[in-house]
């Protein structure tokens, strides 16, 4: 069932509203929907996001039915009670996922395990596994540049595909711990093959995606989607890369 948070926000430029804006809209697609505050909304706010360089914004802080919002402060000189701040340019699925971090529902549980425990003692370490990774691209150089970024993370049983449809085959043959794939398949709708990788099952742990020319919007729609990364192409190498090594 999903829920909605609604959240006061204060001060900021009209682009980073409108960026703000847009993540909003988009979380309509989650479990955990996040909506501006304002008078005559339905709930009170339960989050105050707030822009330190706003005078107007600092001012309304102080008033004393604030004080028990959880605050994100933006900016220098935050307050010694704000719960997370962030420095400017703003990462906004950054700011999205500590508020996530506050208002996810969890995950339910399932006891059913389904494996023999006497097994247990012969399962082999999860380190002795080798973890596979499925690099999905149309060009030929872009998966040879891929295999070797991951290759540099120590991450070199890689699997290739040329299609989206080889992709998803190779999917439901193999468990994958990242799957870096291009947007831009010839034979696939980019958004309903993001969907597909990220419903997966077995689950892939991290999907990562390239697309040329992306633009902010795409870029959130994708990590909302469950994109651990969305790059423009080439990706930055040391996003990348930083990436990667998380794995």
């Amino acid at each position: 069932m999903a829920q909605r948070i609604f959240v006061k926000v204060m001060g900021f430029t009209d682009v980073e509203r409108h960026a703000l804006n847009t993540i909003f809209r988009l979380s309509e697609q989650r479990g955990t929907i996040y909506s501006l505050w304002e008078s005559g909304a339905p709930e009170p706010p339960r989050l105050a996001l707030i822009d330190g360089q706003s005078y107007e914004a600092r001012l309304e802080l102080e008033s004393p039915r604030n004080s028990l919002l959880k605050l994100i402060w933006v900016g220098a000189v935050a307050p010694a009670h704000a719960w997370r701040i962030f420095d400017r340019p703003l990462s906004w699925p950054d700011v999205v996922k500590s508020m996530d971090e506050l208002f996810s529902l969890p995950e339910p549980v399932d006891f059913d395990l389904g494996f023999d425990e006497s097994a247990m003692e012969t399962w082999p370490p999860s380190d002795a596994i080798p973890k596979r990774a499925l690099i999905a691209s149309a060009d030929r150089d872009e998966r040879l540049y891929l295999r070797a970024k991951l290759a540099l993370a120590d991450l070199t049983q890689a699997d290739e595909a040329e299609t989206g449809a080889q992709a998803l085959e190779l999917v439901r043959a193999h468990h994958y711990a990242v799957a870096l794939v291009d947007f831009a398949l010839p034979d696939v709708n980019g958004w309903a093959f993001l969907k597909e990788l990220t419903e997966a099952r077995p689950a892939i742990e991290h999907v990562i995606v390239t697309k040329a020319r992306a633009s902010w919007g795409e870029r959130a729609r994708g990590w909302f989607a469950g994109a651990k990364g969305f790059f423009d192409k080439p990706p930055h190498p040391g996003k990348l890369q930083d990436l990667l090594h998380k794995v």
